[in-house]
């Protein structure tokens, strides 16, 4: 629990209002925190009243998992600009965070720090892929984590017709609606993050995995589609960092773990068997799709009028971008029908294989990778000319089963009570419950501040991330004068992105979406002052529903709805 006199514990709380990426992996806790803030988030809750939710009321699992997804897809959209929170220096961070972890292994973790990722990667530049190349000196972004509210507030932004976020802030959002819009039990969701990305597994059918604003079905995840490619790479090239659940956490790097070793068990197997699947003419066909390069090695056959035909299956595979038909399903036949017959060729083509033969083979015989034999006869079918038959056959298995680096189980096992929000309906009974639960769970205390409920959190670590980790207003306002950042600031929409009284947002959330409540335009305010004339005296105080904000002997006044005690002098001394 947040406890002022440790500077360790003003770190953690403080960061749970940030949120950064960095925080996130320091502070394995605040993952579940956010995703518990979006719990208690009236937003959230709102969603169940929208027709697209009202009118579906049954429906499986699935189906409300689907549905959920095309909501997310139609009012969010992914945001990778890193320069959205600002920006902050390598040497500052390790600094922060230099009696928690090695920069060596900070190294081999984290993306802002030099982590590469597997070959994958480095194939496709990914630093490159991720803007993360301009920041290859000292200067590094923030990269922080949305709430749902400052993800809804992106279409108040220049340039943003809906929402927006970055993946985990996607991820913390799938998990609370899974939960209260999907009423996905707490228990079947996981987390996940590896050092690139954040995803979730929730245990549902064969299970579902989701990726930024889509989900992965397991028949999705080996369909060889372009967007399936996208959802397994981070799974395929890097470890999982931090699983988080309802029991607790375990992270790679710490040796004491709070996840009950039944749950991360369970999670190891299920997540292990989604990604494994057999290899069969379907999947055959599905590797193929998504594995171009090999496509010019085999041919498809065609009855037409009743007389055979042949056609590349490169050529073939590019018509199913215009069309709902598939190779390897009982759709083939209806996609080469849609082919104009003078595509086709009379005669096979030569130093092709037939995907009919591929097709046969199939039919009576079971491959399985762990035995040689199997293997071997597969090897005789696919041996050609074209390819090392020994090089596709390692990538089809790569294909057709995915080994997950999950962090080792030879952790100190810290049991902790799990979160049980069973039967609750309204996020005024998720506050209450989580409430009775904040002593005896750390992730649940982190949660209020990760909510900015001031009546319920200390304003210390509030104070600290607004004054020390909010450089997007400074450098808006850096060259102006206090009279006319203070004109800029008053003239802003007087509304907070934050429902309520007593929840506030942070200074850069206020500069980013143009709009605040005067107690939020004053934090803006005096961050703008530190930043710009540390040495000079600045005070707050309130006054009904008038903030004060004293500066070299005058006042600025902003108006506010918020009904929060005004911070002291002490709460801005860190």
């Amino acid at each position: 629990m947040y406890d002022e006199n440790d500077p360790e514990s003003l770190e953690k709380y403080s960061s749970a209002v940030t949120l950064s990426d960095m925080e996130v992996f320091i502070f394995p806790e605040l993952m579940y925190s956010l995703f518990l803030a979006n719990i208690m988030s009236p937003r959230l809750w709102s969603w169940l009243k929208d027709p697209w939710f009202s009118e579906e009321k049954g429906g499986s699992p699935q189906r409300r998992i689907q549905r959920l997804k095309q909501y997310i897809i139609d009012h969010f959209w992914f945001n990778l600009d890193l320069d959205t929170w600002g920006l902050t220096t390598k040497s500052r961070e390790l600094q922060r965070f230099s009696n928690y972890i090695d920069k060596d292994v900070l190294a081999r973790s984290n993306a802002l720090f030099g982590y590469e990722g597997d070959k994958y990667y480095f194939d496709i530049d990914i630093r490159k892929h991720f803007g993360l190349d301009k920041y290859d000196s000292e200067v590094i972004p923030y990269w922080k984590t949305e709430t749902l509210e400052a993800m809804e507030a992106f279409r108040f932004k220049e340039g943003y017709t809906g929402g927006a976020g970055e993946c985990v802030s996607f991820a913390a959002l799938y998990a609370a609606a899974a939960f209260v819009v999907g009423r996905i039990p707490l228990d079947d969701i996981y987390m996940m993050a590896t050092p690139l990305h954040s995803q979730n597994y929730l245990d549902i059918g064969e299970g579902i995995i989701t990726n930024n604003r889509r989900i992965v079905t397991k028949n999705m995840w080996f369909n060889g589609t372009e967007l399936s490619a996208k959802a397994r790479r981070a799974l395929e090239n890097e470890r999982i960092t931090i699983v988080a659940h309802r029991s607790g956490y375990i992270h790679v790097m710490y040796d004491d773990a709070t996840i009950e070793p039944e749950s991360y068990n369970r999670f190891s197997e299920k997540i292990s068997r989604y990604l494994k699947n057999d290899v069969t003419y379907e999947m055959l066909s599905n590797f193929l799709r998504q594995r171009q390069k090999y496509q010019c090695c085999f041919q498809i056959s065609y009855s037409c009028c009743g007389k055979p035909r042949f056609i590349e299956a490169e050529k073939v595979y590019h018509y199913e971008h215009s069309s709902k038909s598939r190779v390897g399903t009982p759709t083939q036949k209806l996609l080469l029908h849609e082919i104009e017959e003078d595509e086709y060729y009379t005669e096979p083509l030569p130093n092709r294989i037939l995907m009919s033969e591929m097709e046969s083979f199939f039919k009576e015989n079971r491959v399985i990778f762990d035995e040689t034999k199997t293997v071997e006869k597969l090897k005789i079918c696919l041996r050609h000319s074209c390819f090392n038959v020994d090089e596709v056959v390692r990538d089809l298995r790569s294909f057709c089963r995915t080994v997950p680096s999950l962090p080792n189980t030879d952790k100190n096992w810290k049991h902790q009570n799990p979160i049980d929000l069973e039967n609750i309906s309204s996020p005024e009974e998720a506050v209450e419950k989580l409430e009775k639960l904040r002593t005896e769970n750390t992730s649940v205390d982190l949660a209020f501040y990760a909510f900015r409920d001031l009546s319920r959190s200390s304003w210390k670590p509030f104070l600290k991330a607004a004054m020390e980790r909010n450089p997007v207003c400074i450098q808006g306002m850096k060259n102006m004068g206090p009279d006319e950042a203070y004109t800029v600031l008053s003239k802003m929409r007087n509304d907070s992105i934050y429902d309520g009284r007593t929840r506030i947002a942070q200074p850069d959330e206020v500069w980013n979406f143009g709009r605040g409540d005067g107690l939020e335009k004053a934090f803006c305010f005096m961050n703008y002052l530190k930043a710009t004339r540390p040495d000079d005296e600045m005070k707050i105080k309130g006054e009904g529903n008038i903030i004060v904000a004293q500066y070299g002997g005058r006042e600025y006044k902003f108006i506010t709805a918020k009904t929060v005690s005004i911070p002291s002098e002490e709460d801005f001394v860190f």
